[in-house]
């Protein structure tokens, strides 16, 4: 299977170098999307010889993640990986993924969310959507907001993806209901060093609003 991993990253310079090389045991083709950074991250990046892209203003996480897709797309990839940028992941568990993509569309990965490093708000959060994404699209996913996923290059055209910001895990979670595509979830072990970073209370309100655009649009 050939398969790309996409790092989407902004402001990771202190962190960026070891989990590419990290990711990069476990992939051949690596790509990270420096979506606008203003510190080193592209310079750190590049040192690891892994393909570099990059936005010259920042665009959200939504945004890096199709950058990266569409490049991979015109690669001839058969399958995309995402992973964060922030180390919160171990790239080990990217063959898992794969081979649980064998027969299926979409792996997602899930955290363990009533672990006590998980923020409380973050928690509260995910409940929230996964309840709201149960109701609007038929579909139970354990953690809607993890990052860390593989679908087949066929599975993400049909998603037909627009999001820019954090909203994106949501609408590929939801996206997998709509199109009825066939998924699987396996669990990973997740480290928390950043309290306040990824999706906020704003940014669950807004999901909350996308997830009824999705509903009704293709």
């Amino acid at each position: 299977m050939n398969a790309f991993v996409i790092i989407p990253a902004f402001n990771e310079e202190a962190r960026i170098g070891k989990v590419v090389r990290e990711t990069q045991k476990y992939g051949r083709n690596v790509v990270v999307v420096d979506d606008g950074s203003s510190d080193g991250t592209y310079a750190e990046a590049a040192k690891t010889k892994a393909t570099v892209l990059r936005h010259v203003i920042n665009l959200g996480k939504g945004a890096a993640l199709r950058t990266g897709s569409e490049y991979a797309d015109r690669c001839g990839a058969d399958a995309i990986v995402y992973i964060d940028s922030d180390g919160q992941h171990s790239p080990k568990d990217i063959p898992r993924l794969l081979r649980e993509l064998r027969n299926s569309d979409i792996v997602f990965a899930h955290r363990n969310l009533g672990s006590a490093h998980m923020p409380l708000t973050k928690k509260a959060g995910n409940f929230v959507l996964n309840k709201m994404l149960a109701l609007f699209f038929g579909i139970k996913i354990l953690d809607t907001q993890c990052g860390f996923k593989a679908m087949t290059r066929k599975a993400y055209a049909k998603m037909e993806l627009m999001s820019n910001s954090y909203t994106i895990e949501s609408e590929i979670a939801a996206k997998t209901g709509k199109h009825n595509l066939r998924f699987r979830q396996v669990p990973i072990e997740t480290i928390y060093g950043d309290k306040y970073k990824g999706t906020d209370v704003f940014d669950g309100i807004s999901i909350a609003l996308n997830m009824l655009w999705w509903k009704f649009t293709r």
